[in-house]
């Protein structure tokens, strides 16, 4: 049998807590005076937290000290972290287990490849961190989507070539990464935002096992 190696991003793909960095991010940006809407965070998906604070800023015309800006970024995970800590198994987005056991039962590696240093306390969290061979998360990487670093690295603990790679995402940035790393891209969310993946769904109910048997196949 053909393997592959199925990397998973985390924040919209797996569950769904860009709600939960939403509520956080427009806490913070509000304490600023710094209005933050939806479409905002939208933009920040699969960015880094340094990254997303340093867009908020600008987007308010702020300048803060790098001791403010430290405290700030403390103060948006630990809000962040509130909301995850009642997180249970019901947070999982539809037939991601599904998909997840399918692709165990024919024994191919996967993934985790996420901006989130949270993502292995969201993942026990949920009871699927067994489903995963190797996790790559934020404290294992130093630069941020669309940089492929993350992927890549997946990809060498799954001892799987690039090339041999499918990446799920719900972000451009993260969607960008992938065809960088010259791994197969399925965006998941909309076509108008991901249109640049080589598949889109609109979430995994989307994704029949026959789809995924061919990308096992091919």
């Amino acid at each position: 049998m053909n393997k592959k190696g199925f990397i998973f991003d985390l924040d919209g793909v797996i569950v769904d807590t860009a709600k939960y960095h939403f509520l956080a991010w427009k806490k913070l940006a509000n304490s600023l005076d710094i209005d933050f809407t939806e479409e905002e965070n939208e933009q920040l998906k699969g960015v880094s937290r340094i990254r997303s604070l340093e867009k908020i800023l600008s987007w308010g015309n702020k300048t803060i000290s790098e001791d403010k800006f430290t405290e700030l970024m403390a103060k948006k995970n630990d809000d962040y972290l509130s909301h995850i800590s009642n997180m249970d198994d019901n947070e999982i987005l539809p037939d991601v287990p599904r998909v997840l056991d399918f692709l165990i039962e024919h024994r191919q590696p996967i993934s985790l490849g996420s901006a989130s240093k949270n993502a292995r306390t969201i993942l026990e969290r949920v009871h699927l961190k067994e489903h995963f061979d190797t996790i790559v998360d934020g404290n294992d990487v130093s630069k941020a989507k669309p940089d492929p670093e993350v992927f890549l690295i997946a990809a060498k603990l799954l001892e799987i070539e690039p090339a041999q790679c499918i990446v799920f995402e719900d972000s451009v940035a993260g969607v960008e990464a992938a065809n960088v790393a010259n791994m197969i891209s399925i965006g998941i969310g909309s076509e108008d935002v991901l249109g640049h993946a080589t598949y889109v769904f609109k979430d995994f109910t989307e994704i029949s096992n026959e789809f995924l048997e061919s990308l096992i196949e091919n």
